[in-house]
C-alpha cells in the first residue's frame, strides 16, 4: 500500500470508491434515499473542489485507489482543523487502510497547527474514530441535522 497526495486525475476513481462505500457499508446505518442524496455530493467535480481547500490523500494498492481522506482548516480557522472524506473500499475495510489514513492526516501541517480537530462522522465510522481519541463534541452523542455525529480531539500544544 502507498499513500500520496491527491491529483486531479484521481477524481473519478475517488468518486467511485466513495459512492461504492456509501452504497455497501454506510447503507447498513442509513436509508437508501439518504445515501443517494450523499452520492450527488461525491461526484468528481465535488472531490476536485474539496481537494482545493484541503490536503487530500489517496491510498493505493497495486495502483488502484482503495481509500482516501482529507484535512483542512475548520471554517478557515488557524487553530482548528477538520478531517473530511475518509473512505475505504468495503473489501479493504479492517485491513489497516483507515488507520494509515488517520495516521497520515495526524502528521499533516493542518493537524499539527491545530489545537482542536473535528470530524463530522457517519454512524458507520463513529466507533472507528473513537479508537483514535476522538470523542463527542461537547459530550453530545446525538446525530445532527446532517445525520452525523460531531467528534473532536484536542491536541496538547
Amino acid at each position: 500500500m502507498n499513500i500520496r497526495r491527491f491529483e486531479t486525475k484521481d477524481a473519478e476513481a475517488v468518486s467511485s470508491l466513495i459512492i461504492k462505500t456509501l452504497r455497501i457499508s454506510n447503507i447498513k446505518d442509513y436509508t437508501a434515499e439518504l445515501m443517494e442524496e450523499m452520492v450527488k455530493s461525491q461526484q468528481p467535480q465535488n472531490i476536485i473542489e474539496r481537494a482545493g481547500w484541503t490536503h487530500f490523500y489517496v491510498v493505493e494498492d497495486d495502483n488502484i485507489i482503495i481509500g482516501c481522506g482529507s484535512i483542512g482548516p475548520f471554517w478557515g480557522k488557524e487553530d482548528e482543523s477538520g478531517l473530511f472524506t475518509i473512505f475505504v473500499l468495503p473489501e479493504y475495510q479492517g485491513k489497516g487502510v483507515g488507520r494509515l489514513i488517520i495516521e497520515t492526516l495526524e502528521k499533516d501541517e493542518y493537524f499539527l497547527r491545530a489545537k482542536r480537530i473535528e470530524i463530522p462522522s457517519s454512524i458507520t465510522a463513529c466507533q472507528f474514530y473513537r479508537k483514535f481519541g476522538y470523542d463527542y463534541k461537547n459530550g453530545v452523542a446525538e446525530l445532527d441535522d446532517e445525520h452525523l455525529y460531531r467528534l473532536e480531539k484536542f491536541r496538547k500544544v
